[in-house]
């Protein structure tokens, strides 16, 4: 019904499942696939992409929601996006096999080092709702901002 995988081109790089932490957890934890530094925000600095390995399926009246873990900020790391939404059709996705990654600025005044296996973000996935009359029928063709709006 729902769940993650290892995305193609990452399944030689021992990327772990994520997984929640108690069992009343409503998240589970996203870590980082690689050893990375992010450096400190500044005006006019795009936002860093930190590869998960990973990519999820759900219904298709479900999505999930990539979120800020509640430590994340005390460490320095924030979601670019506020949070991320990522539609049940972007799994296997032909650009990317539907890998996510988290996007997101260092609020610290020195570069952060992130290393593989820290946890980064946490994933929700949630049931949707549509309106009366709705008729959406495109089909996605890409992998991030691939609707282009």
């Amino acid at each position: 019904m729902r769940g993650f995988e290892v995305a193609k081109g990452w399944e030689d790089k021992d990327i772990v499942l994520p997984r929640r932490s108690t069992a009343h957890a409503a998240a589970y934890d996203i870590a980082s696939a690689v050893d990375m530094v992010i450096p400190p925000f500044q005006l006019g600095q795009k936002p860093t992409l930190i590869p998960t390995g990973l990519k999820a399926y759900c219904q298709p009246d479900e999505c999930y929601f990539v979120l800020n873990r509640s430590s994340g900020a005390s460490k320095g790391l924030v979601l670019a996006n506020g949070l991320g939404l990522i539609d049940a059709d972007y799994y296997q996705n032909p650009s990317n096999d539907g890998h996510f990654q988290v996007l997101v600025f260092n609020v610290l005044d020195h570069d952060l080092s992130i290393k593989k296996g820290d946890r980064v973000a946490q994933v929700v996935f949630q049931k949707f709702l549509t309106i009366d009359g709705d008729n959406a029928n495109g089909k996605r063709t890409g992998g991030f901002g691939s609707t282009g709006q």
